[in-house]
């Protein structure tokens, strides 16, 4: 509760952000006057305005979290070229690392394959205050492990079994787990590998297990709808993501996490800044420092 235990005067009298920023109307852009970026989102809206005004409400949704202790996780699954990764980093670029972090694994060492299959995700789950967003998470088993053969028949099955009681626990223990598949159609998959192909800076988003999953796509559809029947629980369900368009997704998905905690607004008022300090001072010559090349100045 630290520093904002005195702040109460911050604090918006609505309850619950995303309230007030659902039932605004301010956002809206006659079809007339809309620029030709705009998305059809039950409004018509600037993607870019919609983004930075999500992206302000995100700081406020941080800044309570922070403020009550609380503990968020929010997992991001489905198909390569799905937006995960993208949706990701329109979440955390205008956020503070030490409050909000991404966890993504590599694939499990020889000494974590012999631990209990969640044990390496367990070291991650946030304490009080933070926010934590899994770019793949402990679902791996019921998806490419199980398409590749990567574990067995035993290890599968055990997983269905135990993991809606492990997600349960972490509800009992007071973590807010949210689920995001995004859904993505088998022609814009194609579409995006070519252009990962064409683009040199973001070629080395196909690994081989991508290529691989080309040719398992009827497969990969099996293990996702097993994996739903077993997992999509009441209590933390899945939410699927019409991923088709990579702006809609996003604020989509930006929206609907926000929804899942009613927050104030904690934001600080304008401070004033101390006097600089414009005492004399002899500095050492600037030949004594290395500088970077001015190749661009």
């Amino acid at each position: 509760m630290g520093k904002h235990s005195n702040n109460n005067k911050h604090i918006s009298k609505e309850s619950g952000g995303l309230l007030a920023l659902l039932d605004s109307t301010s956002h809206h852009i006659p079809a007339e006057s809309a620029p030709q970026e705009k998305l059809r989102l039950g409004v018509d809206c600037d993607y870019d305005k919609e983004l930075r005004r999500l992206q302000v409400e995100l700081v406020k949704f941080q800044e309570w979290v922070r403020y009550r202790g609380l503990r968020v996780v929010a997992l991001f699954e489905g198909r390569d070229a799905a937006g995960k990764g993208g949706t990701i980093k329109r979440i955390t670029e205008s956020l503070n690392p030490r409050v909000c972090r991404v966890v993504a694994l590599t694939a499990p060492t020889e000494r974590e394959k012999t631990q209990w299959y969640f044990q390496r995700y367990v070291a991650h789950l946030p304490a009080a205050g933070e926010i934590v967003l899994f770019d793949r998470s402990w679902y791996n088993r019921a998806g490419v492990e199980r398409v590749m053969g990567f574990c067995s028949e035993a290890e599968y099955f055990e997983f269905l079994h135990s993991c809606p009681q492990f997600e349960r626990m972490l509800a009992r223990a007071g973590i807010i787990l949210n689920k995001y598949w995004f859904s993505v159609s088998d022609e814009e998959q194609e579409r995006r590998f070519q252009q990962r192909i064409k683009d040199p800076t973001k070629r080395w988003k196909l690994s081989p297990m991508d290529l691989e999953s080309r040719r398992q796509w009827v497969e990969y559809s099996r293990a996702k709808d097993e994996m739903f029947a077993h997992t999509d629980i009441k209590q933390i369900p899945w939410y699927v993501v019409n991923a088709d368009n990579k702006k809609s997704a996003r604020l989509n998905v930006i929206r609907h996490l926000l929804s899942t905690v009613p927050y104030e607004d904690l934001t600080p008022e304008p401070m004033k800044l101390p006097p600089l300090d414009r005492r004399k001072y002899v500095r050492p010559p600037m030949t004594d420092q290395t500088f970077v090349p001015e190749f661009y100045g």
